[in-house]
């Protein structure tokens, strides 16, 4: 490519241009050029840093850790710049190496150590040695469960584990600490601060949650009101539910009467619910009256006959003598029974304990607005209007709509539940059956056929502009570039090789441009078109001969020589 011929038809082709045009063009150069400088300065910076030269060396770095690196990189006499908080930047030529230097000493240090700390067996490590690491691991693993909660950035946890004692009365219960650094916006809920507190507990043998103390990097202890933080949840949870049934009840209602009401715009309903959240328990125990025998015992005595006579008296040497011939003696049967029985009933109990449910219904109350009907208006003449007028409801209306109402959201009047059915006129309703001007229902045209489409307005509105555009900018500065390019051709040589298809096109295009002259001219068709034909061709080659004489007499000598080499054949 000719770069030299490149500049100069541009130049030519600029100082042709109006000045408008060169203001334009001058300015679209200037604006891509702007914009290129732009997007290579910017992948710059963005890809190596302020201009390039230096690199992150270590992001998110504690204070002491910090100090640390910098501590290094003055050591070994290696430039660097801190252009935010915990971050380092060094040149980018010595980023990697420093980096690697760093980190074998060590720094920055990992956020905590688990029990990796036993990976490694210490030759001669004493059982304090042993309690000390397991105590770091412990709280290592503790602090790390813990960075885990998204509204902690880190955590430091403490545990105090005391001695083991064969005395009850001298044992110390467990404790532990632990210290939290939330996050910019950061903030844990009661649950979370429960949950730290159980996870702690858990992990430590006799350790209760009561004993773990919790504070913030403010040093604001934790949790301390968890009961008072508990009752807000609770209450918070109670009137969420209670919302949540009044809403339901109301779309219960606004479902039922719109159909009939003519759509849920022309209903208001409003329901109350007054709960009862109190936690409830009962046991009781029955006893069942069909008693069962469980054990029996019977014990029975019988005896028949005469017993001898006892022998009576006063003691001493008569009574001990014996009978006394003339005393007469007692003679007589005996009969003795005796039965004890002892029967054991099974006693039966029932126990059962009854837990109430989360929330009662003490009482509901439900107000209930709905619109009348609008009929046209009809003149003396009893004629129909296109005003409206608002007809109300009727009392068996009314009633009816009382009882779908009750039926609907379960009205227990033995529980003073209360329903209140009132009808009133709603303007919109009103408003929505007037008679509509043309600037309303043009509007209404608009919200309702063409709203939807506006964001395919949006992109056909571009299209539009890039078209008008192009037809008024692009195509014309397109003509304007091939005006220049056909006068630019008009110094170029002619070519003297005239094939076939050329003469028929040139023949014509000189046809058409007789035609033409003949329209202007107002001629007939007197004229004869293979005359003009041979007049222009004569001509042409005329002009051919004149700028290249040398090459039409070559030509003119290559064609005779060929006529003669046939003659010259049939002369032998």
């Amino acid at each position: 490519m000719d770069f030299k011929a490149l500049f100069s038809q541009l130049v030519v082709f600029f100082g042709k241009l109006t000045q408008a045009q060169k203001t334009i063009i001058g300015a679209a150069v200037a604006g891509i050029v702007g914009f290129l400088i732009f997007l290579v300065v910017y992948t710059s910076e963005g890809s190596g840093g302020s201009g390039g030269e230096y690199q992150v060396l270590f992001d998110q770095l504690s204070s002491e850790d910090a100090a640390k690196v910098i501590e290094q990189l003055e050591k070994d006499k290696i430039p660097y710049r801190i252009p935010r908080d915990n971050v380092i930047e060094v040149p980018k030529d010595v980023v990697y190496k420093e980096r690697i230097t760093i980190a074998s000493m060590g720094i920055p240090k990992e956020g905590h150590v688990g029990f990796e700390l036993f990976d490694k067996q210490e030759f001669g490590a004493t059982n304090f040695d042993q309690e000390v690491k397991f105590r770091r691991a412990l709280e290592g693993e503790l602090a790390r469960s813990i960075d885990s909660l998204s509204p902690v950035e880190k955590s430091s946890v403490s545990l105090a584990l005391p001695k083991e004692t064969l005395f009850v009365s001298e044992e110390v219960p467990p404790s532990a600490s632990v210290m939290v650094q939330l996050k910019d916006g950061g903030k844990l809920t009661s649950k979370q601060i429960r949950g730290i507190k159980k996870l702690v507990a858990a992990a430590v043998p006799k350790l209760t949650p009561e004993n773990v103390t919790l504070i913030d990097s403010e040093g604001e202890a934790l949790g301390d009101d968890d009961a008072a933080a508990a009752m807000g949840e609770l209450s918070a949870m109670q009137q969420q539910y209670k919302t949540k049934e009044e809403k339901k009840q109301e779309e219960k209602i606004v479902n039922v009467l719109a159909p009939f009401i003519g759509g849920k715009d022309r209903i208001v309903a409003k329901v109350t619910i007054e709960y009862d959240f109190s936690e409830q328990s009962s046991t009781s125990e029955k006893y069942d009256p069909e008693s069962v025998v469980r054990s029996e015992q019977t014990s029975e005595e019988k005896r028949e006959g005469a017993a001898p006579a006892p022998v009576g008296g006063v003691p001493g040497a008569v009574s001990n003598v014996g009978p006394v011939e003339g005393l007469a003696s007692g003679s007589g049967g005996e009969k003795f029974e005796k039965t004890t029985g002892t029967t054991n009933y099974e006693i039966s109990k029932t126990v059962s304990t009854t837990k109430m449910e989360f929330a009662r219904i003490k009482r509901m109350s439900a107000a209930v607005v709905v619109d009348g009907k609008y009929e046209p208006k009809k003149d003396p003449n009893g004629v129909a209007t296109e005003e409206v007028e608002y007809i109300a409801l009727d009392e068996t209306q009314l009633q009816a709509i009382d009882a779908l109402v009750k039926q609907s959201i379960g009205v227990n009047e033995e529980r003073g539940d209360l329903v209140s059915i009132r009808n009133f006129e709603f303007q919109t309703s009103r408003a929505g059956m007037q008679p509509k001007d043309a600037a309303s229902k043009t509007t209404e045209f608009v919200d309702m056929y063409l709203a939807p489409f506006a964001p395919v307005f949006k992109y056909l509105f571009v299209l539009i502009i890039l078209f008008i555009a192009y037809k008024k900018i692009i195509i014309p500065f397109a003509e304007r570039m091939l005006e220049f390019s056909r006068e630019e051709e008009e110094f170029d040589k002619p070519n003297l090789e005239i094939a076939d298809d050329e003469d028929e096109d040139l023949a014509e295009k000189v046809q058409q441009m007789r035609k033409k002259v003949e329209n202007q001219l107002g001629l007939g068709d007197n004229f004869n078109e293979d005359e003009l034909k041979y007049d222009v061709l004569l001509e042409k080659v005329r002009e051919i001969a004149e700028e290249h004489p040398e090459e039409i007499a070559s030509l003119i000598q290559t064609l005779i020589d060929e006529e003669s080499i046939p003659n010259d054949a049939s002369k032998r």
